[in-house]
């Protein structure tokens, strides 16, 4: 009798070990369930929040576009650019060549932008600008920029100089301006700069934008070659867009 009451006793222990291991085998399970649905949930957060912050920064921060001509914002100092003491001071002559036919002379004022006509030197001396498009026009077709690194107007970001040189008083862009693209960030020029292919008067709260030189001929032929417009698939919210005939830089030549 004794023998039979130890094995009941054996076999309830037994049974109570096996619950208490089905117990604690649930009580994991659910944890598990638990956690990857959290894990799921920080996911989701984290890409909802980036999304929603990339959002906010091309369409209501500093990297939603404006109607001046412009580049996304390089903070600081001097990054990749020569001295100004390239420029030499001096006035630089050559042309710019678009599309293989489209000649236009230049000037570029070492004495008024000696920073920017820096830049140029050095871009020369890379060859950096034939093969480069003309990326935005203005819908007034005021002004033409080109230069970007991409061909969509993204900058340069191992080149970038400032600060703003030879800005006009009172604002107002000659005709056969040239001058330099930037954006917030008065260090934010580079290798991108825009023809005013008529008078243009543009905001010069933040500083505005260097006038490094002077169109001295061929202005008409480049107002013709952008004379159809814009390309109506690339129109922004500023109402600029990509030239309707495709505009690229063939050659570049100062001395």
């Amino acid at each position: 009798m004794a023998s039979v009451n130890k094995q009941q006793r054996e076999a309830a222990a037994r049974l109570k070990r096996y619950e208490a291991r089905q117990q604690l085998n649930a009580t994991q399970n659910k944890r598990r369930v638990r956690d990857n649905i959290v894990a799921v949930i920080g996911v989701l957060v984290v890409a909802t929040l980036a999304g929603f912050a990339q959002f906010f920064y091309f369409d209501s921060g500093p990297g939603a576009p404006t109607p001046a001509p412009s580049e996304t914002p390089v903070a600081g100092e001097n990054v990749g650019a020569p001295e100004a003491d390239l420029s030499e001071y001096r006035v630089w002559t050559g042309d710019f060549t678009f599309n293989d036919s489209t000649v236009v002379g230049i000037q570029l004022d070492g004495t008024l932008a000696p920073q920017a006509v820096a830049g140029f030197v050095q871009d020369l001396g890379t060859g950096y600008y034939p093969g480069k498009t003309c990326h935005r026009l203005a819908s007034d077709l005021s002004f033409l920029q080109c230069g970007s690194i991409d061909g969509a107007g993204s900058p340069d970001p191992a080149f970038s100089y400032g600060p703003v040189e030879n800005v006009p008083a009172d604002d107002l862009y000659p005709a056969g301006s040239i001058a330099m693209a930037r954006g917030s960030d008065t260090y934010s020029n580079g290798h991108q700069f825009f023809i005013v292919l008529s008078d243009t008067t543009l905001d010069g709260s933040t500083g505005g934008y260097t006038i490094v030189g002077t169109v001295t001929s061929g202005l008409d032929a480049l107002a013709a070659l952008v004379a159809g417009g814009l390309d109506p698939a690339t129109i922004g919210q500023d109402g600029t867009g990509a030239p309707l005939q495709p505009v690229t830089i063939t050659g570049f030549n100062i001395q």
